[in-house]
């Protein structure tokens, strides 16, 4: 009998560990599909070489993401959500679409400042400039580099969605970010066409987004009626002194 049972704990544990290594290998799989990398020779030397990784933060990437290192860490469901959490604050996507960009220089220093205008996004058949970066590129440097870098998810006129009907996004680098480009244009193209970032705030991570949302809100407003209660004091400070001041030419 007691054989027995242990054959099945043994069936059972192997069984888990084929799973945990199923699930971490379609995990590895999600990122990366996600995480492009794309390497440059120099064409003259041979030898020097500029590689360039660039990660487009999608619904899926993310969620594997988190899932990925809440198994390398071990981590308590509420170890995850809050790590989730804080990976969904630094990436801002409710307002922007955020892509990670790594450098490997091998080569000559490269001048990337101002980086803005190094890298743009297109969307449909219309480049669009960063809304904001990590600053650090703007810095000569050889070896790795890597940071965030945010494009408008909206049309700063209209307010439109400009991923919505979108099947394609394109991240093009200038041919001017490093002589070994050769003159080359470098592009990265995800498919973006079941993406949803609004899958990324349910559940305890969309509470705490709401909650920080009308904490800030009621901040805002309590900040406008302090204001519009100062104006309102002085108006009424002035309607007393002419009020005043129309009483004593009425006794003359």
């Amino acid at each position: 009998m007691k054989k027995s049972v242990r054959m099945i704990l043994a069936v059972a544990c192997l069984l888990i560990g084929l799973a945990a290594v199923a699930n971490a290998a379609a995990t590895d799989q999600i990122l990366s599909r996600w995480g492009k990398k794309i390497k440059l020779i120099d064409r003259e030397d041979q030898v020097s070489n500029l590689e360039i990784r660039a990660t487009y933060y999608s619904t899926e990437y993310v969620e594997a993401l988190v899932q990925s290192e809440a198994q390398k860490n071990l981590w308590t469901q509420q170890e995850a959500d809050e790590y989730k959490y804080r990976l969904l604050n630094t990436l801002q996507l409710e307002e922007m679409i955020p892509i990670r960009i790594e450098f490997t220089n091998n080569g000559p220093s490269m001048h990337l400042g101002p980086f803005d205008v190094m890298v743009k996004l297109m969307i449909g058949n219309k480049e669009y400039k960063m809304a904001d970066y990590d600053k650090r590129f703007n810095f000569k440097f050889q070896g790795e580099k890597e940071g965030l870098v945010f494009f408008r998810r909206y049309d700063e006129k209209t307010g439109k969605d400009l991923l919505k009907g979108v099947k394609q996004v394109r991240l093009i680098f200038s041919p001017t970010i490093s002589p070994i480009t050769d003159g080359r244009r470098t592009e990265f193209i995800w498919d973006i066409a079941n993406d949803d970032p609004a899958k990324l705030f349910q559940g305890k991570a969309a509470v705490r987004f709401e909650t920080d949302r009308l904490i800030k809100r009621l901040e805002k407003l309590r900040k406008d009626k302090a204001e519009e209660e100062a104006k309102l004091a002085s108006i009424n400070g002035e309607i007393s002194t002419i009020q005043a001041r129309l009483d004593e030419l009425a006794k003359q």
